[in-house]
């Protein structure tokens, strides 16, 4: 018995090979000295606060997302000091962000001189919200926002017009998500709504879904969807994020 375990082990020992897989490309991370970036346009995704699983959706399956859509360095932070920091040196800032105290004096000041430079920013379902104490957010870089939304729930999203962020949705999608009553600012940066949902239940009218704040210098593309996976998950959330990131991003 020893003697064909051991001409077994041996035959194994020939005929088997370890395999080797390729290392992945050392990703963007943060150090001493800051972030390290790969190389590629970067994106920084700004997330954290209240009422949503930021780590689990918009950090850990969105990043893949824009990550496909094109050769971007991507890195994640809910860390205001640090998205301070970092934001000029992005191509493109995707917020979700509804952190209190994200509103810092620096940040403000970083993130309008950011648009004011003709970067793109694209805002993402609770960074739509008004959630602080700053007006000119929602009126100079959304054109508006929610301050409700109707309880979760399945309704439809309707494409309005052809545009380089809508290219390769359906003409209308269902989605089980919080709909939000997002009103335009009449007196804020006009924007051009690209998709709108069906009619609220709770308002008996239809809201901008998806739209571009017509910023004199910047690329901005809003997006209220994304409470959670059902949406985050979805093929047409995802072609729609990755276009909304490419268009920003002068693509």
């Amino acid at each position: 018995m020893k003697q064909i375990l051991a001409q077994l082990c041996f035959f194994l020992a020939l005929n088997f090979t370890v395999p080797t897989f390729a290392a992945d490309p050392t990703p963007t991370s943060l150090t001493r000295e800051g972030v390290q970036w790969n190389a590629g346009p970067r994106v920084l995704v700004v997330g954290g606060g209240s009422s949503h699983d930021f780590q689990k959706w918009f950090n850990k399956v969105d990043i893949p997302t824009i990550q496909q859509a094109g050769k971007y360095a991507v890195y994640y932070t809910e860390d205001v000091a640090t998205a301070t920091k970092e934001l000029p040196g992005a191509t493109v800032l995707v917020s979700s962000t509804n952190q209190r105290g994200f509103d810092t004096p620096e940040f403000r000041a970083a993130l309008f001189a950011f648009a004011d430079s003709g970067k793109g920013i694209v805002l993402l379902h609770p960074g739509l919200w008004y959630s602080w104490p700053w007006p000119e957010y929602n009126k100079v870089l959304a054109g508006g926002g929610a301050r409700s939304h109707d309880a979760l729930g399945p309704f439809e999203v309707k494409v309005l017009k052809e545009h380089p962020v809508t290219k390769g949705l359906p003409q209308s999608f269902k989605v089980i998500d919080e709909l939000y009553q997002v009103k335009q600012d009449p007196s804020g940066t006009p924007i051009d709504v690209l998709a709108q949902t069906s009619t609220s239940a709770a308002t008996r009218k239809e809201h901008p879904s998806v739209w571009i704040v017509q910023h004199p210098k910047a690329r901005i593309v809003c997006i209220a969807l994304g409470h959670d996976g059902r949406v985050h998950e979805m093929p047409e959330f995802k072609t729609l994020l990755g276009n909304a990131v490419n268009w920003a991003a002068g693509k």
